[in-house]
């Protein structure tokens, strides 16, 4: 046998060198008393919710043959594809318009800019009218 294993403590249970609570043997005594269950309030925080992200709503009409679409731009990059589809379709929804997604941007059939904003302000995002 060596010499280190002459002086190893036993962790397993067995012996008393550890026991069962390693406070057990400390003295409370000389410490103050907490505050009563009367005393304690729960704080009240008033949670503010934080913004997915800024989002470009953009009316446009050039290029597409006199044809009105509102297009939503610049998404956050965490945002998934498949939220974004699903946002799609939502969307369109509640617009009662067509739409589609192509890339990063959802394109929306006619002039629904006020609708948009509105739904997305309520699904936690900050929308910002861009272009004139």
């Amino acid at each position: 046998m060596s010499k280190r294993s002459k002086h190893k403590i036993a962790t397993d249970g067995g012996g008393n060198a550890f026991g069962n609570h390693p406070f057990g043997n400390l003295d409370g005594g000389g410490l103050p008393s907490g505050p009563s269950s009367e005393q304690m309030q729960p704080v009240t925080a008033q949670k503010v919710a934080k913004s997915k992200g800024r989002v470009e709503v953009r009316r446009e009409k050039a290029g597409r043959g006199g044809k009105t679409v509102t297009t939503l731009k610049e998404f956050p990059t965490h945002i998934p594809l498949k939220d974004l589809e699903l946002m799609t379709f939502n969307l369109k929804k509640c617009c009662a318009c067509g739409g589609t997604l192509k890339g990063r941007v959802i394109e929306l059939q006619g002039d629904v800019c006020a609708r948009v904003i509105a739904e997305l302000t309520k699904l936690g995002f900050k929308p910002v009218r861009a272009g004139g």
